[in-house]
């Protein structure tokens, strides 16, 4: 917080008001009144229905609730097919003119254009927002945002699964919880590449087969999160070879104080499952280490070590609607070619509102992150970008997530994690699938909790 000219009495009240404000979460119920612009003046989840003073973003549109008009997807399994495959970008940013685009520009695209000014690009297409919910998540959001509230000093949330659990977030906790909390599949099986590109050019492979149960998206079973489970997911290794074998289960509650995250690990080396009970937050993770456990989706996890502020909204271009770097005819060759960030030609950007979050390390508490600014889509409450800090205050890392729509009652996923190092000039690609002989399969098949339990890890590995 920056301050001037305040006397010291005035000066220790205003410091005191905001560290109550930083710290203390608010109560989430909103009026009858606010409620009420839910389905008109704002969108059933909460973001604004019209579009910007400049028209660049347009109105809510919300029409398609499954596969769009003229799209031929096949169905689970097969490629997604980019809805805009026609479009091209309306305007490139470079570093060359990215004093003219400044306003729309992050502190992380920034920082990337300065470092890379020979192969960063940000490539800006038309914006979209024509993808909408079924009715049943759009009344249930609205009853949350009369009945909601944070539960356990924000390390948890009383409301009602199925939809998001504050459509008009009042402090950080709620919105924290809302982005971490996206409309997507109730099931997922996927396997995908990673790819650590290094400054010299070396590229370190991995690939690991995940497969997840969101019981909170199950349309058949709306319930109170209270002493619920949030999600349940299994990942096992098979690149690099020399961890090929080794698997992770790991169950998430809705609350975190009184359910902290359960986690168990298959070893292939001693046959033997073991429990982490402190897996997650900034321990290192994928090749390379080049992201944080809870760097996952860009946040995930208790929020215990932050204390989260809302800065605001602002207009930016975000990674949107990427189908591209999927795409059958996508190469990961090409994608991985260029220094310092993945080749941009395979990147898309949209003009979009998005919720700005902070989070700033607790007295007490360690992280390898000091900061965090996250960018929050208004639409759909996914987290789109991260700028993290480290302990010397200077940023250091820079993390995007594609998300796209899956077609499935507008349920969205990512297509690709990035995560740029700007101190060693090294960046991973995560998450990809292009080149799997199967895309994502999302809300098929018959996964219960019984299938993610140390006992059924232990099968798995035998």
């Amino acid at each position: 917080m920056k301050v001037a000219s305040f006397k010291p009495a005035l000066l220790g009240s205003v410091l005191a008001l905001s560290y109550a404000l930083y710290a203390q979460p608010a109560s989430a119920k909103v009026s009858d009144e606010e409620a009420a612009k839910l389905g008109t003046t704002l969108t059933c989840l909460g973001a604004e229905k019209a579009g910007s003073k400049d028209g660049q973003i347009p109105p809510f549109g919300g029409q398609w609730k499954g596969v769009p008009p003229g799209v031929d997807y096949k169905g689970p399994g097969s490629p997604f097919p980019n809805p805009y495959a026609d479009e091209k970008p309306t305007i490139v940013v470079t570093a060359q003119n990215m004093d003219q685009y400044a306003e729309h520009l992050s502190e992380g695209l920034k920082a990337l254009l300065k470092k890379y000014p020979d192969s960063m690009k940000v490539p800006v297409y038309k914006s979209h927002r024509d993808f909408g919910y079924p009715d049943w998540f759009c009344e249930n959001a609205k009853q949350n945002a009369l009945n909601s509230e944070l539960a356990n000093n924000g390390e948890g949330i009383n409301a009602t699964t199925g939809t998001v659990p504050f459509p008009i977030p009042k402090s950080g906790l709620e919105l924290y919880w809302n982005m971490n909390n996206p409309w997507g599949p109730w099931t997922m099986n996927k396997t995908v590449d990673q790819a650590v590109v290094y400054s010299n050019g070396n590229v370190v492979w991995g690939r690991s087969q995940m497969s997840c149960l969101s019981p909170r998206t199950d349309p058949k079973k709306r319930v109170s999160t209270v002493g619920g489970i949030n999600s349940l997911c299994y990942v096992e290794t098979q690149l690099p070879e020399r961890d090929r074998g080794t698997a992770i289960i790991a169950t998430d509650y809705f609350n975190y104080e009184t359910q902290p995250r359960d986690a168990y690990q298959y070893s292939p080396g001693t046959r033997r499952v073991r429990q982490l009970p402190s897996f997650g937050f900034d321990m290192p993770q994928g090749p390379g280490g080049f992201r944080t456990v809870d760097d996952d989706q860009l946040f995930n996890g208790s929020p215990e070590r932050y204390d989260w502020k809302i800065v605001g909204k602002r207009e930016l271009y975000v990674p949107y609607n990427n189908y591209i770097i999927n795409a059958p005819t996508s190469k990961y060759d090409d994608l991985l070619k260029t220094k310092g960030v993945p080749n941009p030609d395979y990147m898309r950007y949209e003009l979009h509102r998005v919720w700005v979050l902070e989070a700033k390390l607790k007295q007490g508490y360690r992280h390898q992150y000091a900061k965090r600014i996250i960018y929050i889509d208004e639409d759909t409450w996914a987290p789109l970008m991260a700028d993290e800090y480290d302990n010397h205050q200077q940023l250091w890392r820079v993390a995007m997530v594609d998300w796209i729509n899956t077609f499935h009652d507008g349920k969205i996923m990512p297509a690709a994690q990035l995560y740029h190092d700007l101190q060693s000039g090294a960046y991973l690609v995560d998450a990809v699938f292009g080149q799997q002989r199967k895309a994502p399969v999302v809300d098929q098949g018959d996964m219960t909790a019984a299938d993610f339990t140390p006992d059924a890890l232990r099968r798995k590995g035998q």
